[in-house]
């Protein structure tokens, strides 16, 4: 008579199965979370703005070429969209409304002004007869100054865009200056520019993101009808598409 199973052997060999049958919920609920993150991804594509579909879009088309574009990474991980023709008003709009959040910027506004060029958005902080932006014949920034700047700089550090730092000045002659001696236009504007690319990294502006710094004197007036108009005494910020 063949011998009975004890609980030990029996149990044993129904143990695999008992274990096969606990876990088997545990696919099925990881099926759900899944399908459950799937929807409300599209849920919210559909309820998303236009230049955030382009860029997810964008991404999925070609994934590696796209983060390089948006400056993703360690080394800059770009954080706003990049600024580019398609776009360009939309993140006009965008900076004039964080400079319109500055308690002063009533008194200033009439000082800054927004292009589209072919190079990208500009931003031209230009000058009053007393020095609004930058201390008159001096490339110190006034308060007012390093105010814009700091609310420049936190808006453009969310973005990928490379950027170009512009000096101008009106054609005023510095007195005692003379073009191979004493300090006239040509330094004043290349020193306001990169006195405006270290408050720009200071607040906000990583390091590889500066293009370049110009320093244009008088060459490039605003006003050409008024060579003296100080609104041709300007700091230019370009952001490049």
């Amino acid at each position: 008579m063949p011998a009975q199973p004890t609980p030990e052997t029996h149990g044993s060999r129904r143990e695999p199965l008992r274990r096969s049958a606990g876990g088997a919920w545990k696919v099925a609920y990881a099926d759900f979370v899944t399908a459950l993150m799937a929807l409300f991804i599209v849920l919210w594509m559909m309820n998303s703005s236009k230049a955030v579909k382009e860029s997810i879009s964008g991404y999925f088309k070609d994934p590696k070429g796209y983060t390089r574009q948006l400056g993703a990474g360690a080394a800059n991980a770009g954080e706003g969209l990049p600024v580019h023709a398609a776009n360009v008003d939309r993140i006009r709009e965008q900076i004039e409304q964080a400079l319109r959040a500055m308690p002063d910027f009533q008194k200033m506004r009439d000082q800054v002004r927004f292009s589209v060029t072919g190079e990208g958005l500009r931003i031209d902080l230009m000058e009053t007869e007393q020095g609004m932006f930058f201390i008159t014949g001096s490339p110190n920034p006034t308060e007012a100054g390093t105010r814009l700047l700091r609310a420049l700089a936190e808006e453009l550090g969310k973005m990928p865009n490379r950027l170009v730092i512009e000096g101008h000045t009106d054609a005023r002659p510095f007195r005692n200056a003379a073009p191979a001696s004493g300090y006239g236009n040509w330094e004043l504007s290349a020193d306001r520019a990169n006195a405006a690319r270290r408050l720009l990294h200071a607040y906000g502006i990583s390091a590889s993101q500066v293009a370049e710094v110009r320093g244009y004197a008088d060459q490039r007036l605003l006003n050409g009808a008024d060579p003296e108009d100080p609104k041709n005494r300007r700091v230019s910020v370009v952001v490049k598409v």
